[in-house]
């Protein structure tokens, strides 16, 4: 491996706007991080940059307004958009015509190549909750994606194994950068007054996989395509609409090459998911039902609201209570009603190729929930596991046919109301397993995290930092709300503290393992009287490289 230890990286004179990269680069980092690559992200955050900023402080004053008593509502002013029926989105691009079944998973080599090989139609190639961002996964998943794009990406692991690309079709790529919230501390971006922060994690990924792949991947018939995380507003989507626009122009684009499906994944978006479409409409070519963030932000907007506001053990969050019902009904008519597709969400329950009573549970768990979104009109899903594939596509065969999609159900007879996407009503209790069950996987996954894992299999459940939030969320909310479990024990933070001990008692120990950290992590974003808005950037500061 070759280190350059030469000064870091500027991308013009000090007295311009520029980037600096803090970290030397190693190996074929050169190759991501070209001059051409950093002038294109220094154009990207001098533009958006401020932007950005300012929609994260719009972030925080809805979120105050809603905990102290201003519930989330359809709004007033965008009724004009709502009640036009007459525009529509841009629709799929080529190679998303067909989207029944899509594999969701991290960009490093061996992911990238058995998501390739999978026979999925779609691979969320993911630098956002199912990464880990460390430098070297941040950087390393776009030389993955780069070499994958071209054709020459192999991978041999320490025991010798080969991995190689040997699909005669690849699914088609859609990139999720990280969410608007994240940064890149290893990039500082400086500003026309001199001013350094760090660089937008957004705005980086993005911009390194547009500027390299664009022409790359329009050449082989597909485009570069994107999942949008964490959006919030109509206005946090016009800004990416605006990035998308100014890409196009820069690079050499037709005007709506660039195409985004969007995350449903917050509550304040669920009552914006048209404006979401209107504001992304020339770039636009669906919605998907992120559950399991969906119910995070739930859990965060409520959770000093009172005890009607708290959910019981996360397992008893299904798709089938009001709430979650609600919202994806009315995710599949509105993307419907405007043109655009709407992609279900990801079942937690994976296969154990050492259990075999574990891996039939997890096909049934797993059909049943794409039964119910084929049926409910949704036009393809999530799988997290190549064998999870042949039981999702079964169950979009049976409703799809050989048809494309579903767009022609326009699903008329919804009706959701906004009582409807606050009912958060199951009328059951917490259980002494459930806290200790969330203790357990957010330790636990914690400490892969710190590790370098995005995306980790936890009692037979894949867990990504997303279910990982719903975990230390809801103790937190629990403790603050004096919650009992249906055993009789009040859930303090002694009871909680007393739970950590057991875990990290019974967890196997090994030199050079994170589960100290993981569990300060814990008691810093679960027991402590601050909320941080997200686990992630905590952890990210203080403990990643």
């Amino acid at each position: 491996m070759t280190l350059i230890t030469a000064p870091p990286l500027t991308t013009t004179p000090a007295s311009a706007p520029h980037l600096r990269v803090e970290r030397p680069l190693e190996g074929q980092d050169g190759r991501i991080l070209s001059p051409a690559a950093l002038a294109f992200l220094t154009e990207l955050h001098d533009r958006f940059a401020r932007r950005r900023h300012d929609r994260l402080a719009a972030r925080e004053r809805r979120r105050f307004e809603i905990g102290t008593g201003d519930d989330p509502h359809f709004r007033a002013e965008t009724a004009y958009i709502r009640d036009d029926p007459s525009w529509r989105v841009a629709g799929a691009g080529p190679g998303l015509e067909d989207r029944r079944v899509e594999i969701t998973g991290p960009t490093d080599p061996k992911m990238t190549i058995n998501a390739l090989n999978s026979g999925a139609r779609v691979w969320l190639a993911d630098q956002e909750d199912a990464t880990s961002p460390t430098w070297r996964n941040v950087i390393g998943g776009q030389q993955s994606l780069f070499d994958a794009i071209r054709g020459q990406l192999t991978y041999t692991n320490a025991d010798g194994k080969e991995y190689r690309v040997t699909a005669e079709r690849t699914p088609t790529i859609v990139m999720r950068p990280r969410g608007w919230h994240l940064p890149e501390k290893h990039m500082t971006f400086i500003d026309r007054a001199g001013r350094e922060l760090a660089a937008s994690g957004s705005l980086v990924d993005y911009g390194l996989y547009v500027f390299h792949n664009a022409d790359a991947l329009i050449a082989a018939g597909r485009g570069p395509y994107f999942y949008l995380a964490k959006i919030e507003s109509a206005e946090e989507a016009r800004l990416w609409d605006d990035v998308f626009s100014f890409t196009e122009e820069r690079l050499g684009l037709s005007h709506g090459t660039i195409r985004a499906t969007v995350l449903i994944e917050t509550l304040p978006a669920a009552f914006e998911m048209e404006e979401i479409l209107f504001a992304l409409r020339d770039h636009c070519a669906g919605l998907n039902a992120g559950r399991w963030d969906y119910i995070f932000s739930i859990i965060k907007t409520y959770r000093g609201r009172g005890a009607r506001f708290v959910l019981p053990d996360r397992s008893e969050v299904t798709m089938t209570v009001p709430f979650m019902r609600a919202y994806t009904e009315l995710l599949v008519q509105t993307c419907h009603k405007r043109g655009a597709y709407a992609i279900g969400g990801m079942s937690a329950f994976i296969p154990n190729r050492r259990r075999p009573d574990v891996t039939e549970a997890a096909f049934q768990k797993v059909a049943a929930d794409k039964r119910r979104e084929a049926g409910d009109g949704f036009d393809g899903t999530w799988v997290a596991h190549p064998d999870l594939i042949p039981v999702a596509r079964a169950e979009f065969d049976a409703v799809l046919g050989d048809e494309p999609n579903q767009l022609g159900r326009t699903r008329d007879e919804v009706a959701v109301d906004a009582a409807d996407l606050l009912d958060l009503r199951i009328g059951l209790p917490v259980t002494a397993a459930g806290v200790r069950g969330n203790v357990s996987v957010a330790i636990r996954y914690l400490e892969a995290w710190l590790r370098g894992l995005g995306a980790v299999a936890i009692d037979d459940l894949m867990e990504d930092a997303a279910t990982a939030e719903i975990s230390r969320s809801q103790i937190w909310q629990w403790i603050h709300q004096d919650r009992e479990t249906a055993e009789g024990d009040a859930i303090t933070r002694a009871y909680v503290e007393g739970i950590v001990a057991e875990v990290l008692a019974e967890v196997p120990r090994t030199d050079g393992d994170r589960f100290d950290d993981a569990a300060e992590i814990f008691r810093e974003v679960a027991l402590r009287p601050e909320f941080p808005a997200f686990l992630t950037l905590p952890a990210y500061a203080k403990h990643l490289d």
